[in-house]
């Protein structure tokens, strides 16, 4: 399976990513993707081959296999990969989104901009990329428990009994290379675990940063009303009154500011 795409989307998702955003791209490239491209894969190539049952029924083997192992680990991880990775297209397509709004508006109105820094995680692309790091957590968390659901834990053993029909008795089944194979679960078991502590960690780091910039907002509001009371302003209504985008630019806003003002003759 090629793999090219997924390094190319976190090469894109970096350049709008916290630190803990960036190290959360790092587990997942690093210990979760190289550790399943090169060595994992190769690990899980003769599962089904080396699957061994001590009897000659015709299909036991197979029914005994399919019972232990609907969904093989490598099947598994590759769709948990998928799935965790897909919710950081978001915010590259939100970002795409407002550069192309952005060059739209420079077209139409003499080069000046919309957004002064479209990548900022301002109004609803913070919204956007708080509902990734939600998606990211929860797809984590919800394939190690199918993982731990399905296998009965995270451990491997070497002898399974098997009662499955058309299998005359209890047999016994191998797995091959069960003490490997266990290594590389907990492996990337533990590596779900730091992705999904990582997002936790940048989601209450988002939500605090957010919280104390609204609380200085309204301590700085509340000093200018009561500088106001104590020296009136003719134009301080007029001009606290003025909405303005968040992520607007600086060039628009001294635009704005200048419509604003009233012109003496």
């Amino acid at each position: 399976m090629n793999w090219n795409w997924l390094q190319a989307l976190i090469s894109g998702v970096s350049n709008y990513s916290t630190v803990f955003g960036r190290v959360w791209l790092s587990v997942v490239f690093i210990f979760r993707v190289m550790v399943f491209v090169v060595a994992a894969q190769r690990v899980w190539a003769d599962e089904r081959k080396d699957f061994e049952c001590n009897t000659r029924q015709p299909g036991c083997t197979n029914v005994c296999y399919d019972h232990f192992f609907p969904i093989s680990h490598i099947s598994l991880w590759a769709l948990q990969l998928i799935f965790v990775t897909c919710p950081s297209l978001m915010v590259v397509a939100h970002v795409k989104y407002r550069q192309m709004k952005d060059l739209k508006y420079t077209t139409t109105h003499e080069g000046k901009h919309m957004y002064a820094r479209p990548g900022k995680k301002r109004g609803g692309l913070w919204w956007t990329y708080l509902v990734s790091l939600v998606l990211k957590a929860s797809f984590d968390a919800a394939f190690l428990y199918i993982l731990y659901y399905i296998h009965e834990g995270f451990d491997l053993p070497r002898l399974l009994k098997c009662s499955m029909d058309p299998c005359p008795n209890i047999v016994d089944c191998y797995v091959s290379r069960p003490t490997e194979k266990k290594i590389f679960t907990l492996f990337m078991v533990v590596s779900s675990a730091v992705c999904i502590l990582m997002c936790i960690c940048e989601m209450f780091y988002f939500i605090c940063k957010k919280v104390k910039k609204r609380i200085i907002e309204k301590i700085d509001e509340e000093t200018r009303e009561l500088k106001s009371s104590s020296t009136p302003h003719p134009r301080h209504k007029s001009r606290s009154s003025l909405r303005v985008d968040p992520t607007v630019s600086n060039q628009n806003l001294n635009n704005i500011k200048t419509e604003e003002t009233p012109t003496t003759k």
